[in-house]
């Protein structure tokens, strides 16, 4: 039985990667319209053409793949080299904010902006940060689910999310005991923190989720950015912040700073603003993205 369910499985893949091979010969053939122009002006199309959804959905899912495979040592540095750079995030928004001052007009909107600068860090590093792992490790589940799948989605999960969390637990303690900011900015991160510590656990939540779902959106449309990557990182994660919504590894950095300085719990920390985050992410990314970007190309595949 196991053998032919592997038989079955080897022919659904050998007839798909046929159907590539099949589109790719389709649209590498030029057609009349495209026989009259000159080899210059061929290659302006072909520049131009996007990619086709199933074409982004095989990049994610071979990126997915090596990620579940990579080593524990390798995942661990890497998270909590992203929640150190994350970190970043909170700080220029303080900077900024302290800059400008509290009656600046349109602050949020301004202030804003400086919560890219970590997301721009991490993601052109290529470190690992939790909540892209909601889209990018699934699909390899949705496409052959198996137990080994979940095993390995659970430990990356669980190893980057913990390295994430440590990164961000020590830039907020650097923030605040390690004498490295000036007053002005330090209270304006605390300022920014105590708004977040602010928002009751469902509504953490459910602010979490359309952040979850827009930065797993950021992770699909990279493969097709031509040269527009930092253009894309910037709108979607300035967006985040001027809809305040909630980003459980930026946001914990905002919760940890708290923690360190005497104003909040770490039980509370984790019981009533972290762990409404991540869940939030994780419906919005997984639940709501990953299914419907799944679900477009099912038939393709």
């Amino acid at each position: 039985m196991q053998d032919r369910a592997e038989e079955i499985q080897a022919e659904a893949e050998a007839e798909t990667e046929a159907r590539v091979r099949e589109r790719e010969v389709r649209e590498k053939t030029p057609t009349a319209t495209e026989k009259a122009l000159t080899r210059e002006e061929r290659q302006i199309v072909g520049n131009h053409a996007r990619l086709s959804a199933l074409s982004v959905y095989s990049i994610i899912l071979r990126e997915g793949e090596e990620e579940l495979h990579r080593s524990k040592t390798s995942l661990w540095w890497s998270g909590l080299a992203a929640g150190l750079g994350i970190s970043t995030s909170v700080l220029m928004v303080g900077v900024i904010r302290a800059g400008l001052g509290p009656d600046y007009p349109y602050l949020t909107l301004v202030q804003s902006f400086g919560y890219t600068f970590g997301f721009v860090v991490v993601i052109l590093s290529r470190l690992q940060l939790f909540t892209e792992n909601t889209i990018t490790v699934v699909l390899p589940i949705l496409a052959k689910p198996s137990r080994d799948g979940f095993y390995n989605v659970a430990r990356l999960w669980s190893i980057v999310f913990v390295a994430n969390m440590l990164g961000t637990f020590i830039t907020a303690g650097l923030a605040v005991h390690g004498g490295i900011l000036t007053p002005e900015t330090l209270n304006a991160i605390l300022e920014i923190s105590r708004h977040l510590a602010s928002m009751s656990p469902s509504e953490t939540l459910l602010r979490g989720i359309p952040s979850g779902f827009f930065i797993a959106a950021l992770v699909w449309m990279l493969p097709s950015a031509k040269r527009t990557e930092l253009f894309l990182i910037i709108m979607f994660t300035w967006l985040i912040a001027a809809g305040d919504f909630t980003h459980v590894v930026a946001g914990s950095n905002e919760i940890f700073t708290l923690v360190v300085s005497g104003e909040l719990g770490i039980l509370t920390a984790f019981s009533k603003h972290i762990l409404p985050m991540l869940i939030g992410n994780i419906l919005g990314g997984t639940g709501l993205f990953a299914m419907l970007a799944y679900g477009q190309i099912q038939n393709e595949i």
